[in-house]
């Protein structure tokens, strides 16, 4: 088996996170990267070989790539770009998912492979690929998806599965609204039945064999997304098609409020996805960083990564980055804080007539995304609320309530974005009960 992992779009929906990256460069959880999650789960099922296809604001993370995964001299195993470009027989970047494997299929001619794994580069999960690929190989599937049973509420936001009982797909519809999902119940297990999960989605995970994955790309040579195209040809066409029901966790990384939650889960005594787990193991880059350092601060279910200085009054339900520094008297509630790519210079740290990279003293910071690098000045306000409007402005942007600092904003002593301390707030995120 080879992977394909898809490196993403323009990512607008979690802009300005997007802004000079793309998502599946993202930060997530103090110390990773969205890429390490495909990748580690293809690692951790034994699958090492790996494209990933890249196109839009590309560098960091080919760069992020290129300094983590490295195989010895000993292992077939690879991790290889494979960024969009044009040819004598294309001159088109890629135009949609299938688009971007059907570039790349050249690439594979050298490759000895019978089936190819296609992940999406901004999904959050914990997934046995190699039971999906046995569930393929004994079913005598031309074609697995990997799909979630979702509730009627959320089914709109996906492609929706009509699975048999015996586990085979025969018929799709793309986000289906209101009526158009009466029918379309699939059998799912009396546990999700209980709690309305009656909808089997598409996690946009899929295993393909070889010769059937040409021949539609053959075929169907103008079709340009599998979701939309590719998956419903098939099936329309008679291909054998099964599905690989998923009861883990599984979140979708498409939004900043998801992104937001989905981070923020990670604080809790025991999250849905477990970052201390001895065999399934997130990789990333090993940056060599001293451990952090607390001084009287008082923190609960907060996540601290690496080298960081922390001096704050307290710090609640966050994350707290790379290289973080936060000086004293600061409180942090319901934030995610990215951190910083390097450290201040010696002579510059405290000196009044900078603003120090991190957080000053004295802040307040609240339902927020502080990107990296971001020089915060003392006294300032940073608070996001549900009834603010949506803005986008030189140092921020306000989406669905969360405030989020660009990357490298400097923000002056006294400054107050949003709410005014001691404004009664709305929380934008409440930590949910649903702990496995």
């Amino acid at each position: 088996m080879v992977s394909m992992i898809l490196g993403g779009g323009a990512g607008s929906r979690l802009y300005p996170l997007t802004e000079q990256r793309s998502k599946p460069a993202v930060p997530v959880g103090g110390k990773y990267r969205l890429i390490d999650i495909p990748i580690s789960n293809c690692l951790n099922s034994g699958v090492k070989r790996m494209f990933v296809l890249t196109q839009f604001n590309s560098a960091s993370l080919n760069k992020h790539i290129k300094n983590t995964y490295h195989f010895d001299l000993f292992s077939r195993g690879f991790v290889d770009i494979l960024a969009a470009e044009q040819t004598p027989g294309d001159d088109n970047w890629f135009q949609g998912t299938a688009d971007a494997v059907k570039q790349c299929m050249r690439h594979l001619n050298n490759i000895d492979y019978d089936y190819i794994l296609i992940l999406s580069g901004d999904q959050l999960y914990q997934m046995d690929l190699e039971a999906f690929a046995e569930e393929h190989v004994a079913k005598k599937a031309e074609i697995s998806i990997a799909t979630i049973p979702v509730s009627a509420k959320d089914a709109s936001a996906f492609g929706i599965m009509k699975v048999k009982a015996n586990g085979m797909i025969d018929s799709f519809i793309e986000k289906p609204q209101g009526d158009d999902l009466i029918g379309w119940e699939s059998e799912v297990g009396p546990e999700n039945e209980a709690i309305g999960k009656v909808y089997l989605a598409s996690m946009g995970i899929y295993i393909f064999s070889k010769n059937v994955i040409k021949d539609l790309f053959k075929e169907y040579d103008q079709a340009t997304d599998f979701g939309k195209e590719i998956i419903p040809n098939a099936i329309s066409a008679g291909k054998s098609v099964a599905s690989y029901e998923y009861n883990g966790y599984w979140e979708d990384i498409g939004s900043i409020p998801n992104f937001f939650e989905a981070n923020l889960d990670l604080t809790g005594p025991l999250p849905p996805f477990n970052l201390f787990d001895n065999e399934n193991i997130i990789h990333t880059r090993p940056r060599k960083l001293p451990a952090s350092k607390v001084f009287g601060t008082t923190m609960n279910q907060a996540v601290l990564a690496d080298g960081c200085i922390v001096n704050a009054k307290s710090i609640d339900n966050a994350i707290v980055g790379i290289r973080c520094r936060i000086k004293d008297k600061t409180v942090i509630k319901n934030a995610i804080i990215f951190g910083n790519d390097y450290y201040e210079l010696a002579a510059d740290v405290d000196n009044p007539e900078i603003i120090n990279m991190g957080i000053g003293k004295n802040c307040f910071i609240q339902n927020a995304i502080i990107d990296k690098n971001v020089r915060i000045g003392d006294n300032v306000t940073i608070i996001g609320s549900k009834d603010l409007e949506n803005e986008r402005v030189e140092t921020h942007c306000v989406v669905e309530g969360v405030i989020v600092l660009r990357k490298g904003v400097v923000i002056p002593s006294g400054t107050v974005i949003g709410k005014k301390r001691g404004d009664e707030i709305i929380p934008t995120y409440e930590p949910k009960p649903r702990y496995v």
